[in-house]
């Protein structure tokens, strides 16, 4: 039985509330005046680590970014 219940836009457009949050937040960073617009932007990077285990022991993490090296 179907329900009738509301879908969120983004839902019916076959994406994910992240993927529908991320666009929203680069327009709002996009929009905003200097200085503000760079602070915002550099804020935006990402970096994390991964660390691979091996025999129930982490091996050295290595530091992973989500912008591209230049």
């Amino acid at each position: 039985m179907a329900s009738n219940a509301a879908v969120p836009f983004w839902r019916a457009a076959g994406m994910t509330y992240i993927s529908y949050s991320n666009i929203c937040a680069n327009l709002v960073r996009n929009c905003l005046k200097e200085p503000y617009k760079t602070e915002a932007l550099t804020r935006e990077k990402v970096h994390f680590s991964i660390s691979k285990w091996t025999d129930g022991k982490p091996q050295k993490p290595t530091i992973r970014s989500d912008t591209p090296e230049e």
